[in-house]
């Protein structure tokens, strides 16, 4: 696993201004230009510096992670709206075609723009993500904890989820990032595995997520539009991710791809970017150049 703390050099960061919001990137690495969406200060540790040597990654904010003038409207962090941010990401730095790139809800991101801007998009990579977050894929996500955890993980969950409300109430400004770290035992291949150092420094929009995560990604259907994507998606997951539905869930959408490769890592959670470094550069940069 990566150094948590590590800081990349960066060929260039700035922010750009949309609306309300203060937009921040940070472009690293060489090579073929992938635009990761998600916090431009979380992501960047969650990625290895050899796949800086391969790629060129440009982490950038999305209004969930951007500082604001003002109070914002829930209007003004629908979808639409998120992908036409990106797109202004891609003009700022001058970019015909691209990789994208998203983790969590941000593979929904990812998946959506490719099928908006389909001319702007080479290859799609979706990590760490279910078919939705509807009831119906949670109550599968449900089985699949009790069915298969063992009750080590499940105690630490217990034990981990009894602090939560405390620390909610003591800083409900940062309860989404509370929820991220007490939630260790379903995230993380080692269970144990203390996230904190990747979200020092990150601002969290509440209202973002909860409309994004709580409703938007709640009714989502990937299948709409995917006759516009010509682009090959690869679909990475951690064999041990229990924040999202587990990854058969995403049979009856796979013939609805022209070209889907999914990959299942055997000993990773919701991140194998990070908890399986080497073999997920490796698996993905073999992927990128088997479709050129």
């Amino acid at each position: 696993m990566s150094d948590l703390g590590q800081t990349h050099r960066a060929l260039e960061r700035g922010t750009i201004r949309s609306g309300k919001f203060t937009l921040s990137y940070a472009v690293e690495g060489e090579g073929l230009p992938a635009l990761a969406i998600g916090s431009a200060v979380y992501y960047p540790k969650t990625f290895s510096e050899d796949l800086r040597r391969s790629l060129q990654l440009i982490f950038a904010d999305h209004r969930g992670f951007a500082p604001s003038s003002g109070d914002a409207t829930v209007s003004e962090y629908a979808l639409d709206i998120i992908l036409a941010d990106m797109d202004l990401v891609r003009r700022h730095l001058g970019l015909e075609r691209m990789i994208v790139i998203g983790h969590s809800g941000h593979g929904y991101m990812a998946l959506e723009y490719a099928k908006r801007y389909p001319q702007h998009v080479s290859h799609v990579v979706v990590i760490g993500a279910g078919p939705s977050h509807s009831a119906l894929h949670m109550q599968a996500l449900e089985r699949h904890w009790q069915d298969s955890v063992c009750p080590e993980r499940k105690a630490i969950l217990e034990r981990d989820l009894a602090l939560l409300p405390a620390e909610i109430e003591a800083a409900p400004d940062r309860r989404f990032i509370a929820y991220c770290l007490r939630m260790r035992a379903r995230s993380w291949y080692d269970p144990a595995f203390d996230a904190a150092p990747l979200w020092e420094g990150v601002h969290v929009n509440m209202p973002a997520f909860n409309h994004l995560w709580g409703e938007v990604f709640r009714d989502i259907d990937v299948r709409q539009g995917l006759d516009r994507l010509d682009a090959p998606v690869y679909l990475a997951l951690g064999r041990y991710d229990y924040l999202v539905a587990p990854y058969e869930t995403w049979t009856p959408y796979r013939d609805s791809f022209r070209d889907l490769t999914v990959r299942v890592f055997e000993k990773s959670g919701h991140t194998p970017q990070l908890e399986e470094s080497d073999l997920f550069d490796a698996e993905l940069l073999n992927w990128l150049a088997s479709r050129p």
